[in-house]
Formats: C-alpha cells, sequence, structure tokens
C-alpha cells in the first residue's frame, strides 16, 4: 500500500468529520448566545426599573413638604419618567408613606419579564425593586 495515498484519504476523511462535529454544536451555540442574549435583556430592564425605583423615592422625600397627595404623584411620575426604555403602560410603581418629617418613603414598581427561546416561552414572571428613603 502506498503510503501517500492513505495520508491523503485520511485527510478528506477529518476534513468531513470536522463540518459533521460543527454542523452538530452549532445549534446548541447558537441556543446559548439566544440565551446569554435573552438573559441580558431581562437584566437590563432590572436594572432600569430599580434606577427608576431610586429617581422616584428621592424625588418623593425631596416633595414631602408638599403634601401626600402631591409628593406621591410627584413619585410616580419621577418613576414612570425615569423608566427609559420599559413600556410604561406594563409599569407598576407605587409610593407609600405617612409623609412626615423624618418617615421613610417606601417606593415599589414591577415590570413583566419574559425570557423565550426558540419561540417556546422558558420562563416568565414579574420584575420587582423596591426603594426606601426618608423624608426630608
Amino acid at each position: 500500500m502506498n503510503p501517500r495515498h492513505h495520508r491523503k484519504i485520511q485527510l478528506g476523511s477529518e476534513r468531513g468529520q470536522s463540518l459533521t462535529e460543527f454542523a452538530l454544536v452549532l445549534p446548541i451555540l447558537a441556543l446559548l448566545l439566544f440565551a446569554v442574549i435573552q438573559f441580558g435583556i431581562v437584566f437590563n430592564n432590572y436594572v432600569t426599573l430599580t434606577d427608576s425605583t431610586r429617581a422616584g423615592a428621592r424625588k418623593a422625600v425631596v416633595s414631602g413638604r408638599l403634601g401626600a397627595s402631591a409628593a406621591q404623584s410627584a413619585c410616580l411620575k419621577a418613576v414612570k419618567d425615569s423608566a427609559a426604555g420599559l413600556d410604561t403602560s406594563k409599569l407598576t410603581p407605587s409610593c407609600t408613606s405617612t409623609w412626615g418629617p423624618g418617615a421613610d418613603v417606601k417606593v415599589t414598581a414591577t415590570y413583566p419579564y419574559q425570557i423565550s427561546l426558540l419561540g417556546k416561552v422558558v420562563k416568565a414572571g414579574r420584575l420587582s425593586s423596591t426603594t426606601t428613603e426618608r423624608v426630608e
């Protein structure tokens, strides 16, 4: 048997083997990539939600002198205004306090999320963030 001829057959079959392995691994890698993207979107929504509750709480504590109703509406407006990138119609904020000097203001907001891979919903629920600050 000619050693050169044997080597050429082996090289050709290795090339086919790596192509077959790539074809088998590609769907798994694509699924992993899409999962990372979906988790990144949900995490970004959570960070935005947390920042909006912080902004709402800050607005509420400095508006406490205006009265309970005005401070609460200012708080809710600040939460929605600072939720850039979120669908504010799906955002559910709440601001609670006794609004007295030194009282705590508790701002909570929830937002729905959904993780779907290949058109199938893997996980869905509501993100929630709460911020508490003291009225000035």
